[in-house]
C-alpha cells in the first residue's frame, strides 16, 4: 500500500490498504502535549501490520518511557530506534482489530492512536421517501469488495433477514457490482415503513448501515391543493352569507 509516513495528522485520516500483504503506518508525534494524533487504517483481508510512533527530533521530550496498549491492555513493542517505537501484528481475524495506542511519558505526556477497522458502508442518504403503491430502492456501497452482502429489516425489536428468493413478489436484491448492492421494495404499503440495514461481510469483520424508509399516502401531494381549495370555499361561503345577510337587513 501507499507509504503514509510523511503525513503529520491532526485529525483522523483513512488509509485503505486491504489488498496488500503488508501494511506499514507511522504517526509523527509533536513535542507538545494535547489531543492524541490519530490514524484510521482500513483493512478488509488478513494481513501483517506494522505500527510506528516516531518522536519529532525537535521535541523537548527526551528519553521518554514508552507504553503500547491495545484498548486498555498493555502490550510490548517489537522494535525501537533512537526516536521510533514499533509493533508488528499478524491480523488474521477480527480479534486483532481495534485501537492501538502509543504513550510517551517524560516531563509531559504525548500519544498517538491507530484505529484498525473494516471498510465503512455508505449510502445515498439516511432516509428514503416514497409513496404507497410505488417502489423504493435502497442502495449501499463500500470502498472495498465484501465477501457477501445481507439486507435486514427491523420488526419491533427483531432483525429479520430479507430473503428475496422466498419473497420475489416483494423484494429484489441486485448486486450491481462487487461493492454495490440494491434492495428494491415493490408494491409499497404503510407497513413497509421503518428501518432497514445492509451488512457487508469481510474476512476481518462486518460493517453495517441503517437506512430509514418513510412511506407517504398517495394523497400527500394533494394535501396543499386541498387546503387551498378549502380556504377558497370558506372565503366564498363567508362572502355569500354576508351578501345574503346585507340584503335581508336592507329589506
Amino acid at each position: 500500500g501507499p507509504d503514509p509516513t510523511t503525513q503529520d495528522l491532526q485529525q483522523p485520516s483513512k488509509e485503505t490498504m486491504s489488498n496488500g500483504s503488508f501494511v506499514q503506518s507511522e504517526i509523527l508525534l509533536p513535542g507538545a502535549p494535547g489531543t492524541p494524533l490519530e490514524r484510521i487504517i482500513t483493512l478488509a483481508n488478513a494481513t501483517t501490520v506494522e505500527l510506528s510512533c516516531k518522536l519529532d527530533t525537535n521535541s523537548r521530550l527526551k528519553s521518554p518511557q514508552v507504553t503500547w496498549k491495545r484498548g486498555n491492555e498493555t502490550i510490548s513493542h517489537t522494535s525501537k530506534t533512537e526516536n521510533s517505537w514499533s509493533i508488528r501484528l499478524a491480523v488474521v481475524d477480527n480479534s486483532k482489530m481495534g485501537n492501538y495506542s502509543c504513550i510517551l511519558k517524560g516531563e509531559e505526556e504525548i500519544s498517538g492512536v491507530f484505529h484498525l477497522q473494516v471498510p465503512n458502508v455508505e449510502a445515498r442518504g439516511k432516509f428514503v421517501i416514497t409513496y404507497e403503491r410505488d417502489a423504493a430502492v435502497l442502495l449501499c456501497k463500500s470502498g472495498s469488495t465484501p465477501m457477501a452482502w445481507t439486507w435486514y429489516m427491523i420488526h419491533g425489536s427483531k432483525q429479520i433477514v430479507i430473503n428475496a428468493s422466498l419473497q420475489a413478489d416483494k423484494y429484489l436484491i441486485d448486486r450491481v457490482s462487487a461493492n454495490v448492492t440494491h434492495l428494491r421494495i415493490l408494491k409499497i404499503t404503510k407497513e413497509d415503513a421503518g428501518v432497514y440495514f445492509c451488512e457487508a461481510t469481510f474476512e476481518l469483520g462486518k460493517a453495517k448501515l441503517d437506512i430509514e424508509l418513510k412511506v407517504l399516502s398517495i394523497m400527500a401531494p394533494l394535501k396543499p391543493f386541498i387546503a387551498v381549495v378549502a380556504e377558497v370555499v370558506v372565503l366564498l361561503t363567508t362572502i355569500i352569507l354576508y351578501e345574503l345577510y346585507s340584503k335581508r337587513k336592507e329589506k
